[in-house]
């Protein structure tokens, strides 16, 4: 605690009383605030947080002495590298309870911060504007004065005065509403129970609204743009699902009154849990019931039940502090995938979760630039850099394992003690594990703090198996597994649960705890065994050349379940990025997936192969083998699934034919393949309105393929279509694949159009990725046009979330597989230096790296041979 930036504490809050005026013709705010707090120790200072924001007025009066007078504020000193303002009065605040009062002015910034403001374009064409807020984790202090900590909680009372014709919201529900002599309308809402004020929460604009109960009697509404309310009926079935589930679950009742959810126009995030009054992307919330793709309804219900999750994991028991950010977002990240799968059972969303949050956590874990799951943060800015697949996927993968090896009922029951236990207060990692371990009996904090203290997982090897009738014993070591295959000087140790598998299923009793280096095992299985079976665990595992050779025929002959199909390929690939197998390895392994029909296996199999195909982008005579492989690999599939969809697809065979196709523009050289692609584009162009032309799961690699193929005509059409839409899932379609022209001319036209401010700050850096996605030259085009506009580009977005900048780093700049290209990364950000950013940066170049020297070790290897291909 010592070590961290807070602001002082000898006044501290109890209690806001806001009232804000937004003005949506000048794009500013008014404010009257009053805040009533307890003075611990006598001071003449009081600090605050408060960024953008002129003050006006600023006074204390004791509530503690009767008859005490209001005393102005002396001198008001601003801050504006820590983003404080200190209050010195003329005399000592009195011990005591007191109020500070606060007029201000702030501005509606376009920046998708503080109390923001979106541009829309209404049904009949006019442009409009609404205002809402995003607060976490640094921005309330945009909006109003405040202490802008999690520890710091306070109840809220908000007074929003507006336009007679438009509608306003927040975090409680109205509690009256009068006019002024002006016309204006003043609403004022119910007070809100104690909370942080990253999740205070208010929207002033025009909606449409759908609306349902719970079991339990909680109203849910889904806010939605005017004459789109339909759109929102699928996320208003899975909120009202997931909160009685939750309820339940958590055997604590949903704490407040009502829960609305919010389309915002323009949003940074996904989506923003606040307490009761959740605000997310339009595409994370709304769905239009006839185009809606299963991606798209998969994501929407993974966001609405994440948000959720965090009315109770994180809104009603909050972080001590953002070091402890995990708690909130790696927690939720695992309720997501429970609630869903509870919704939506066939959608396999645990098996799912293998290729999805498991995998992302693990590429990033691997590096040496990556960062324990509870990081230390001095300066509360550096939470901008931990909000990535570490806090929120590593997070819920350790989560995902403790559930596996505790058991639902254990696990469950630690989980409702530590609710109960710390219900509106704030909390540290080691309260959740002392839940865990008096449900448990063991000692989890022992076996948690190895995954959640220390950076990086565990490389299980396989140093020698002896299979003897139905038994199998093997000898394990435990290592620091690294992307690059370096060898740390310090290595590690981890508590790792051995589950295990043969051609009968998971080997049945508790899983034994591996936690010294070297650990030997004796199970019953035959013909082959499968380490961390089920893939519950975040490791690798590097089997000798027999035990693989045994996983490769189940594989051909589908005795290994499909998770386990998928995790053996993320493994081999990922041993094979780092030098512990030889490149040639993974492509033969590919090979015996030639009669995969598996959704999920389809999946992992096109991470590898577009994996691979990314690094070979530097040797055209291998990657022209690869891509013959690979059209190869495709045709047996590519058969099965067709384009037509059929009553007995389900969600999962969606899902395969949208992977089979999008593989298929990137590798098929069938005539076919194409003159399909064109037909059903061509359709789409002269029947706008014909939603079965091109079903939405595959329409982006459609536009793809077109692109690729044809010349201005289609990139003019594309074009006209994404002028046409009025639903921005369909736009940011056209915008994934627009850079696909093979057009150099309409390459730059595509860059120029990303930072014209035609398209949304939120969504602007999707066609730089479309261009540098397209192949080779793409990718060096976006990298010098990123150079050549990097002001311009900077001072889009300076002000705003730093993972926007993030994510054009990432795709302007993380596509390339040299040392050279690193060197030249590394020096461009040291002469434009971006520390909000610079976690990000040093993870780009290092995976360049790896993948460079990945690179070479194909060269040197059996794949730079023709005979080699042609064995396969």
């Amino acid at each position: 605690m010592a070590e961290r930036v807070v602001l002082p504490t000898q006044v501290v809050p109890q209690r806001y009383i806001l009232r804000i005026e937004p003005n949506l013709q000048s794009l500013t705010f008014a404010g009257s605030e009053t805040v009533e707090v307890l003075v611990k120790e006598s001071t003449c200072s009081v600090t605050l947080h408060a960024r953008e924001l002129a003050v006006h007025a600023a006074s204390f009066v004791s509530t503690s002495q009767p008859g005490s007078k209001p005393v102005k504020a002396g001198k008001t000193i601003f801050d504006n590298k820590h983003y404080t303002v200190e209050f010195v009065f003329p005399e000592p605040l009195p011990v005591g309870e007191g109020k500070l009062l606060f007029e201000f002015v702030g501005q509606h910034n376009d920046q998708m911060a503080g109390f923001y403001r979106s541009g829309y374009t209404a049904a009949n064409g006019e442009k409009k504007v609404m205002v809402s807020t995003q607060f976490e984790a640094l921005d309330a202090r945009r909006a109003f004065l405040c202490w802008d900590e999690p520890l710091l909680k306070a109840t809220f009372q908000v007074t929003l005065v507006v336009d007679a014709k438009l509608t306003a919201f927040a975090n409680m529900p109205e509690e009256e509403c009068s006019l002024t002599a002006a016309g204006k309308k003043v609403i004022r809402f119910a007070e809100s129970p104690k909370m942080s004020t990253y999740l205070l929460a208010f929207c002033v604009g025009e909606f449409d609204f759908v609306q349902a109960k719970t079991n339990h009697g909680v109203m849910i509404r889904v806010y939605t743009p005017p004459g789109k309310a339909k759109h929102g009926l699928f996320a208003l079935d899975c909120a009202q699902r997931s909160l009685d589930l939750y309820d339940e679950f958590f055997d604590i009742a949903y704490p407040l009154p009502k829960l609305d959810m919010v389309a915002i126009p323009e949003f940074a995030m996904g989506a923003m849990e606040n307490w009761g009054l959740v605000t997310y992307r339009e595409v994370d919330l709304l769905i239009d019931p006839v185009e809606a793709s299963p991606q798209q309804k998969q994501r929407v219900c993974i966001v609405v039940t994440h948000e959720l999750a965090h009315q109770w994991f994180g809104n009603l028991v909050t972080m001590e502090w953002w070091d402890n950010l995990w708690l909130n977002e790696g927690f939720a990240s695992w309720c997501e995938n429970y609630s869903s799968d509870k919704l939506f059972p066939d959608w396999s969303i645990w098996q799912q979760f293998i290729n999805g949050h498991l995998s992302s956590a693990m590429r990033l874990d691997a590096m040496q630039t990556s960062h324990p799951i509870q990081v230390p943060i001095k300066h509360a800015e550096e939470v901008e850099e931990v909000f990535d697949a570490i806090s929120y996927c590593k997070g819920a993968s350790v989560v995902r394992m403790l559930h596996v090896f505790l058991g639902e009922e254990v696990f469950r029951n630690g989980l409702r003690t530590y609710m109960q236990r710390h219900k509106y207060a704030n909390t540290v990692t080691a309260d959740l594990w002392k839940a865990w371990s008096e449900a448990s009996g063991r000692n989890v904090s022992e076996i948690m703090s190895t995954w959640v203290e220390q950076m990086g997982f565990p490389l299980l090897t396989v140093d020698e198996a002896t299979f003897n009738g139905d038994e199998v014993t093997v000898k394990l070591t435990q290592s620091w597994f690294l992307a690059d295959g370096s060898k740390p000087e310090n290595d590690k140790l981890w508590a790792i649960p051995l589950m295990c598998g043969g051609s009968d299923g998971a080997v049945a009793g508790e899983a034994p705890l591996m936690q010294a280096k070297t650990h030997q095992l004796t199970v019953k299985a035959k013909d082959f065994l499968k380490l961390n079976f089920g893939q519950a665990v975040p490791m690798r595992v590097l089997y000798t050349p027999d035990l693989l050779q045994r996983l490769q025929t189940a594989v051909s002959a589908k005795t290994l379940p499909a998770a386990d199909r998928a995790g053996l390929l993320t493994d081999v690939y990922a041993l094979s990025r780092s030098g512990h197998v030889t490149p040639a390895h993974v492509v033969q392994l590919l090979a015996a997936y030639s009669n995969e029909d598996s959704s999920i296996v389809w999946h992992a199999m096109d991470q590898a192969i577009t994996g691979l195909r990314k690094v070979l982008l530097e040797d055209d005579a291998i990657l022209k083998n690869f891509e013959a492989f690979v059209s190869k690999l495709l045709g047996p599939i590519a058969a099965k699934v067709g384009w037509e969809s059929q009553e007995s697809d389900g969600h999962l065979g969606k899902l395969l034919r949208a992977t089979v196709i999008g593989l298929l523009g990137d590798f098929s050289n069938d005539e076919a393949v194409l003159s399909e692609a064109r037909r059903r584009f061509q359709t789409m162009v002269a029947e706008p309105d014909n939603s079965t032309a091109c079903p939405s799961e595959y329409k982006t690699s459609v536009f793809k393929m077109v692109l690729r193929a044809g010349g201005k005509a289609e990139f003019d059409q594309l074009k006209a279509l994404f002028a046409s839409y009025d639903n921005n899932a369909e736009k940011v379609r056209v915008l994934h694949a627009i850079g696909c022209t093979s057009d150099p001319k309409l390459k730059q036209q595509v860059l120029d159009w990303a930072i014209s401010g035609e398209i949304k700050l939120q969504d602007f850096f999707y066609p730089l990725n479309s261009v540098s996605g397209s192949g080779k030259a793409g990718r060096d085009m976006t990298f010098a046009f990123f150079k050549a506009n990097f002001e311009k580009i900077h001072g889009m977005v300076d002000r705003a979330s730093a993972s926007l900048m993030d994510a054009v780093i990432i795709y302007c700049c993380g596509g390339f597989s040299s040392n050279e290209r690193a060197d030249e990364i590394q020096q461009f950000f040291a002469e434009h230096p971006l520390p909000s950013n610079q976690r990000k940066i040093n993870q780009v170049v290092e995976n360049m790296r790896t993948s460079h020297s990945f690179v070479q070790r194909i060269k040197e290897s059996d794949m730079s041979k023709d005979a080699f291909w042609a064995s396969l």
